[in-house]
């Protein structure tokens, strides 16, 4: 056994607050917990964002953040796990960046500083306090890392695409025309 220095400690302490983070936050999408609208309401809200098909997405941004989260808490699959964090999470910066940067004004803050975390213990590595360690880094190779980093982005932004044109391509919603009864009260 080997002596734990202070960055093992300082990883293990960004990995557990990262990771338990983007864990709730996701079980909220795929289980309703922590007061979360789970997978059909949250499904539902992703569909009128222009995420389709809606639950689908639900569950994928749900299981980026749930199963990244979790992954990055326990240092198991550090590279693919930070990269599914940070994909998602570019995903999710994009719908924020029109109000800036600010989380108080809505902005994309919060989500990336989740997804810069990520990426940078996908780079730094989990740790020896991890079960990347214990397993002898077998899910904790360098390929690994430079090939989950280069995917995600690419991915993130295809995903980002696809709802553009799908919020270009749908009518906007025009407000219901007031009944004639009503009309006529006036």
């Amino acid at each position: 056994m080997h002596n734990v220095t202070a960055r093992d400690l300082g990883l293990l302490a960004l990995r557990a607050g990262v990771g338990g983070a983007l864990f709730a936050h996701g079980a909220q999408k795929l289980f309703g917990w922590f007061g979360g609208a789970g997978p059909e309401q949250t499904g539902a809200m992703f569909e009128k964002l222009g995420f389709r098909p809606g639950k689908a997405n639900a569950i994928a941004a749900g299981l980026g953040e749930a199963g990244g989260g979790a992954l990055l808490a326990a240092g198991l699959g550090t590279p693919g796990a930070g990269a599914a964090v940070a994909g998602t999470m570019i995903v999710a910066s994009s719908m924020h960046v029109d109000n800036g940067f600010f989380s108080s004004k809505g902005g994309f803050e919060y989500p990336a500083v989740l997804g810069w975390s990520a990426a940078a213990l996908a780079l730094a590595g989990p740790g020896s306090l991890s079960l990347d360690h214990l397993l002898g880094h077998r899910l904790n190779r360098s390929w690994m890392r430079n090939l989950a980093l280069a995917a995600a982005a690419p991915a993130a932004l295809a995903v980002i695409a696809r709802r553009r044109r799908t919020v270009a391509a749908t009518p906007a919603a025009q407000p219901d025309p007031v009944p004639q009864q009503e009309t006529a009260d006036r």
